[in-house]
C-alpha cells in the first residue's frame, strides 16, 4: 500500500471503478492519473493494514544489534567507547595532579539484602527499614539497576576477588563447617592492587575457604579482621530455638564444639601465612557486637591513612544482614518494623553512614570510589529476610536470587543519575585495576594466558559523564551450570530452578527447589514487559531469540577453550556438557570446531 494517503484514496476508487463497471468513460480521467502514479510503495515496516509512519527511537544503551570486541583473547568482549574512556581518564588525570596519588577503592558488601529492601530501590522506609544514608549516596552517584551476583555468597565474593564467573573460580557453592575448597592459588584484587602500590586491609565476612592457601594474608590482604565462614556456622547449633536437637544434644553439641571449622573471629596479616590469630570465640553475645567491632577496625584503618602517600583498598564485608540476626540492645526494635532483619538493615545504613563521615573527616572522600552491592538476593528459606520484586532468590539464577542493589559513589567525579545498563560484579576488578592504572586489555598481562577473565572493565561507565556499560551481554551461572544469558531486555534461559518443584509446603527458595538443565530450546524472558519471569516470548519473538542463542553458544565455546574448575559444588547426577569426559568433550569440541554453535561460524 502507498505510504501517500491520497495517492491510496485514488487507487481504491480506480478499482472501484473497474469492477463496478460504473461508466468507464466517467471513471478514465481517475483511471489516467492512477496509472500513471508510481509503482506502489513497499511496505517493509509496519502492519499488514499498511506501512507505519513512526521513524522509532534509539536507545544508544541497546545493544543486540552491536559486534562487541575482546580486549585479549581470555578476556570477555566489550562494546567500545573511545570517546567515553577518553572523558573518563581525562577526569582521573585532572584528579591525580590534584591528590598526587592513585584512587582509593572502598568496596561495601552487604549479605542477603535484596533488591528490593534499600530505600533507594522502592524499599527503605516503605517497607519498615530506612536507609538514609544509603539513598543519599545512591541518589548522589550512580544507580545500577541491573547489576548482578551469583546466586550465592561464597560464589560472589570469589568473582569480585578475581574477576571470574563461578565457572571458572570454581567456587560453586559455600563451603560450610570447615569444608576443603577456597580462593587457593587464585590471582585476586587485593594481590593485584597491592603489587600496585596499595594498602589492602579486609574487614569482615571471609568465607572463601579455611585452609592455609585461601586465608586473606595469603591472597592479597595487608590486614583481615572478621570470621572465615558465615553467620549461622557460628550461632545456630548454640540456639535452642533453631537447633535444639543440636542444642540440647550434649553429645551433638560436643561434635560441633569440636568440629575442624574456625569458631573464633581472627586477625590475619603476613606475619604469619599458616594460619590466623584467634581473637574472641563467637557465640551468642558476641555475634551481636561483631558488626560494631568491624566498624571500628574499618574507622581506625581509614584513621591510619589520613595523609598517606599510599592509595588504598578497604573492602568491608558486613555479617548484616544474613540469617540469624541478632540484634545488640542499641538495636533492637530500632527499625519501624521492628523485625530483626529491619533492625539490621537500619544498623547496616548507620555503619555506611559512619565510614562515610570518617572519609570526609580525613580528608580522602573526593579520592575514593564507594560501591555498595549485595552478595545475592534475599535468602527466602528463613524468615524474617529481604525483600526483591522479581522471581526467585538466594540460590537461583531467577533475577530475584542474583539482581542485587548496588551504587557507585565519588564525590566530583560521578555525576548523579541511574542506569539500566549491565554490570556483572566480575567488572569490579578490571575496574578496580584500571582505577590503580592497568586499563582495559593491559589486565591480560597479569594473569596466565590460561585463566579467563569474565569481568570488564567499566571505568568509564562509571565515571564519563552520561556514560555507558562496556558489556553487551550478561552470563548467569548456577552451581555448575551455564544457566542463560541476558542482552538488553532479552534473557534466554538453559538451566534454572524449579523452587516449589520438590517441597510445596514451609518457605521453598533459591537451595529446596529442583533444577532443570533441558528445555525445549525457546525460553525468552522480556525482563521490561515481564520482570517475573513467568512468560516466555521466545517463540512469538524469535528475531531477538536467535542473537541470544548465538551468544550464548559462543560462551560455551569459551568454555570449551577455557575450561571450568570445581573447588567446591552441588553432587549431581547431570553433567553439563563442558565437564564430560575428556574423550566426549574431545568430540563436541571438534563437533562444534566443524559445525558452529547456532549462527556460529566454524
Amino acid at each position: 500500500m502507498s505510504s501517500n494517503p491520497t495517492r491510496h484514496r485514488d487507487r481504491v476508487k480506480a478499482s472501484f471503478c473497474i469492477s463496478s463497471l460504473a461508466g468507464l468513460a466517467a471513471c478514465a480521467g481517475l483511471l489516467a492519473v492512477s496509472l500513471a502514479s508510481p509503482a506502489l510503495a513497499e511496505n517493509i515496516r509496519g502492519a499488514a493494514t499498511g506501512p507505519t509512519t513512526a521513524p522509532g527511537f534509539s536507545h544508544p544503551e541497546q545493544y543486540i544489534h552491536l559486534k562487541d570486541v575482546k580486549p585479549a583473547d581470555n578476556m570477555y568482549p566489550v562494546i567500545q567507547h573511545a570517546e567515553q574512556d577518553k572523558a573518563a581518564q581525562d577526569k582521573l588525570a585532572v584528579l591525580s595532579a590534584k591528590t598526587g596519588k592513585k584512587p582509593n577503592i572502598l568496596i561495601f558488601l552487604l549479605d542477603d539484602v535484596g533488591w528490593g529492601d534499600p530505600g533507594f530501590n522502592g524499599g527503605g522506609t516503605a517497607v519498615g527499614n530506612a536507609t538514609p544514608n544509603m539513598d543519599k549516596l545512591a541518589n548522589e552517584g550512580l544507580l545500577l539497576t541491573s547489576a548482578y551476583s551469583t546466586p550465592s555468597c561464597s560464589p560472589t565474593r570469589a568473582t569480585i576477588h578475581t574477576g571470574q564467573n563461578p565457572l571458572h573460580h570454581g567456587i560453586l557453592r559455600p563451603p560450610m563447617y570447615g569444608e576443603p575448597g577456597g580462593l587457593d592459588g587464585a590471582i585476586t584484587m587485593p594481590l593485584l592492587l597491592k603489587n600496585q602500590g596499595y594498602v589492602t586491609q579486609g574487614v569482615g565476612k571471609w568465607h572463601m575457604g579455611e585452609n592455609q592457601g585461601s586465608l586473606p594474608q595469603n591472597v592479597g590482604y595487608d590486614d583481615y579482621v572478621g570470621f572465615l565462614g558465615v553467620s549461622d556456622m557460628y550461632t545456630e547449633w548454640r540456639d535452642t530455638y533453631f537447633n535444639p536437637e543440636v542444642a540440647l544434644s550434649p553429645e551433638r553439641f560436643k561434635m560441633l564444639e569440636d568440629d575442624v571449622f574456625n569458631h573464633y573471629e581472627v586477625h590475619c596479616t603476613p606475619a604469619d601465612k599458616t594460619k590466623c590469630e584467634n581473637g574472641k570465640l563467637i557465640e551468642l553475645d558476641y555475634i551481636k557486637e561483631l558488626d560494631q567491632h568491624w566498624l571500628d577496625t574499618s574507622l581506625a584503618f581509614l584513621d591510619k591513612m589520613k595523609g598517606a602517600k599510599q592509595p588504598f583498598y578497604l573492602y568491608h564485608a558486613t555479617r548484616g544482614c544474613h540469617f540469624d540476626n541478632y540484634p545488640s540492645d542499641q538495636w533492637a526494635g530500632k527499625s519501624m518494623a521492628r523485625t530483626v532483619y529491619g533492625d539490621c538493615m537500619v544498623q547496616m545504613d548507620d555503619v555506611l553512614g559512619k565510614l562515610v563521615d570518617k572519609l570526609t573527616e580525613i580528608g580522602e572522600l573526593d579520592n575514593t570510589l564507594i560501591l555498595l552491592t549485595s552478595d545475592n538476593g534475599p535468602e527466602c528459606e528463613i524468615p524474617p529476610h529481604g525483600r526483591t520484586p522479581f522471581r526467585g532468590c538466594k540460590g537461583s539464577s531467577w533475577e530475584g536470587g542474583v539482581r542485587v542493589p548496588t551504587f557507585v559513589y565519588w564525590k566530583g567525579m560521578i555525576a548523579p543519575r541511574r542506569s539500566d545498563g549491565l554490570f556483572d560484579l566480575a567488572d569490579i576488578l578490571p575496574t578496580a585495576l584500571d582505577l590503580a592504572g592497568v586499563p582495559g586489555g593491559k589486565l591480560a598481562g597479569l594473569f596466565p594466558k590460561t585463566t579467563y577473565i569474565d569481568g570488564v572493565d567499566q571505568t568509564a561507565f562509571l565515571i564519563a559523564d552520561d556514560g555507558l556499560s562496556a558489556r553487551r551481554s550478561r552470563i548467569y551461572t548456577l552451581n555448575q551450570y551455564y544457566s542463560a544469558i541476558r542482552i538488553d531486555e532479552f534473557k534466554g534461559v538453559a538451566t534454572g530452578e524449579i523452587e516449589n518443584g520438590v517441597v510445596q509446603k514451609g518457605f521453598p527458595g533459591g537451595f529446596s527447589g529442583s533444577v532443570f538443565t533441558d528445555t525445549g530450546g525457546a525460553i525468552v524472558f522480556n525482563l521490561y514487559t515481564n520482570p517475573q519471569e513467568d512468560v516466555s516470548i521466545g517463540i512469538r519473538h524469535i528475531p531477538l531469540a536467535v542473537p541470544l542463542g548465538e551468544t550464548g553458544g559462543w560462551y560455551m565455546k569459551e568454555l570449551m577453550e577455557y575450561p571450568p574448575q570445581f573447588k567446591i559444588g552441588f553432587m549431581s547426577n547431570n553433567p553439563p556438557v563442558y565437564d564430560v569426559l575428556p574423550e566426549a568433550k574431545m568430540g563436541v569440541k571438534a563437533w562444534i570446531k566443524e559445525h558452529g554453535f547456532g549462527r556460529l561460524t566454524p
